[in-house]
């Protein structure tokens, strides 16, 4: 038997938490799946699986196997790379995971693109807010829109955006402009729940910088959400100029406060640290590098606060 092979099986029944798992996702029958790992077992003479009607589960042996296996099925696949770098040609399966919004918005017309200039490349796309394990959930690279990348991963900058304070003519025509951002605790909010920051935003203004603890009417963990509701009058927003550049330029959205400016967050393309990049991975982040070279998001058209009437926050 293939010692590689039953590693390679052995991995995938852990990764996967079933025999039935690995079977798809290798593809291999159930039966050889089984079978690799027993044969496995057999020949090490110890059992690494607690097999139960409801979950596998590793014994003691297990743990420490299953950590050898990752490192040289890694090892491996770096090695791989290393010798098909060279080539220049992009194969096989990658999978990418991006925040929900931003993947609609700037990603997903370029995949198409992307597959017509590397027809061998599979994509498999995850749109998702949660800051993803890449290494635990197995995906090749990440999109994250961040002040800092994380130390743990190697990261590309793309683009940047900038957070912008904004709301709807209509609500501050009813309801009056703030003057600071202290006002805004007595103004309606529809807050991004996923904030780093929470409900204490925070502003750098002619004299420093300023927070102030906002109560939102309305908390969602997508900014899409959040949009939609001061384009319905609701109240004020802080929502990443790569969402509401359009609204701004358009009108249908004014920015508020432009003198204290909120925070500008890089977009990065991220992937797990390793020494060997693959060619698929290293030139999908050439592709974006490209895509977004030129990027900028729209500005508020320079009328758009002139035309808000009604009272001042005092």
């Amino acid at each position: 038997m293939d010692r590689f092979e039953e590693m390679r099986v052995f991995a995938a029944v852990v990764d996967a938490a079933s025999f039935v798992g690995a079977s798809d996702a290798l593809p291999m029958s159930k039966a050889a799946v089984s079978r690799h790992v027993a044969e496995l077992e057999t020949r090490l003479g110890v059992r690494l699986l607690h097999r139960t009607t409801r979950k596998l589960s590793l014994t003691a042996e297990g743990e420490v196997f299953h950590a050898r296996c990752k490192e040289v099925l890694s090892s491996v696949d770096e090695a791989e790379a290393e010798i098909t770098s060279s080539s220049g040609e992009a194969s096989g399966l990658l999978r990418i995971n991006a925040p929900f919004t931003f993947g609609l918005l700037h990603l997903a017309p370029l995949w198409v693109e992307f597959m017509a200039m590397h027809p061998k490349v599979t994509l498999d796309v995850t749109l998702a807010d949660r800051m993803v394990d890449l290494v635990e959930e197995g995906f090749d690279l990440a999109v994250r829109i961040a002040r800092l990348p994380d130390s743990t991963l190697i990261s590309r900058q793309l683009t940047t955006t900038r957070l912008v304070l904004c709301a709807s003519p209509t609500y501050l025509r009813l309801h009056g402009t703030p003057r600071h951002p202290s006002d805004l605790a007595h103004h309606a909010v529809a807050a991004y729940s996923l904030f780093s920051m929470g409900d204490n935003w925070v502003f750098t203004g002619p004299d420093g910088p300023v927070a102030v603890k906002v109560s939102p009417r309305l908390r969602s963990n997508n900014g899409d959400t959040c949009r939609m509701a001061a384009l319905r009058h609701l109240g004020i927003v802080l929502q990443p100029s790569f969402l509401v550049g359009p609204d701004l330029q358009a009108g249908t959205l004014v920015e508020v406060l432009p003198t204290f400016q909120s925070l500008e967050l890089g977009v990065y393309a991220v992937y797990p640290s390793r020494k060997f990049v693959s060619p698929k991975v290293r030139l999908l982040i050439e592709f974006l590098l490209e895509a977004f070279k030129m990027q900028a998001w729209p500005s508020p058209r320079p009328t758009s606060r002139a035309r808000v009437s009604g009272r001042k926050t005092r």
